[in-house]
């Protein structure tokens, strides 16, 4: 498959749906999340952390605060280690995956696409890569909002659920198309309405 008229008007999708959400969601949105945030935590209402993007370049990925605190720096910990910092309106945003919608900004900046493989940290991104040495083509393409492996597993809770949710983005890879994108698109509206988001 050549690759570049699908890049390109991958890019041109990813501008103009993220320009959709920032001016008709999170416009509106933000600041409603925001206020909740405070008044359960007293929490900033944006999360950064550092992710390993495009080519291995490193980017800050931004994400509504759904925890407590900030985690270790030099210890990376997977979701289940950091359930007991997570607040009620917390766990409300990511069963709807609410606290993702920041990520439409990295999406129109260019450091992320809206389907693509999950943008991880470097420990992790370093311990799949031990286990699926392909996984490394992966960094060909931008990380995305939404992927194959995040419909099916949501946030891992260990390294085996990790794998798996790689190894659906890995069949990603073998089958990009703008068709392929939209069908995950869908299934990822389809997660949201239901709350099945983890």
């Amino acid at each position: 498959m050549n690759t570049k008229p699908y890049i390109f008007f991958k890019r041109i999708f990813d501008i103009v749906f993220s320009m959709l959400v920032l001016l008709f969601v999170l416009s509106w949105l933000t600041p409603i999340v925001a206020l909740l945030i405070f008044l359960e935590s007293r929490e900033k209402t944006f999360f950064t952390q550092e992710r390993i993007g495009e080519n291995g370049q490193t980017f800050n990925i931004y994400k509504f605060k759904s925890m407590r605190g900030m985690p270790p720096i030099n210890d990376p910990l997977l979701s289940k280690d950091e359930t007991t910092r997570i607040t009620k309106f917390g766990k409300f945003i990511r069963t709807f995956r609410i606290d993702e919608f920041p990520q439409f900004y990295n999406v129109l900046i260019g450091e992320m696409s809206v389907v693509g493989p999950r943008p991880e940290r470097q420990y992790f991104l370093d311990e799949i890569k031990k286990h699926l040495p392909k996984y490394k083509k992966m960094q060909q393409l931008k990380p995305g909002i939404t992927s194959l492996g995040q419909i099916k597993y949501g946030y891992a809770d260990n390294l085996d659920q990790m794998l798996k949710r790689a190894r659906y983005d890995l069949i990603y890879l073998d089958n990009l198309s703008f068709w392929t994108d939209i069908k995950v698109i869908l299934s990822t509206i389809i997660v949201v309405i239901k709350g099945k988001g983890r």
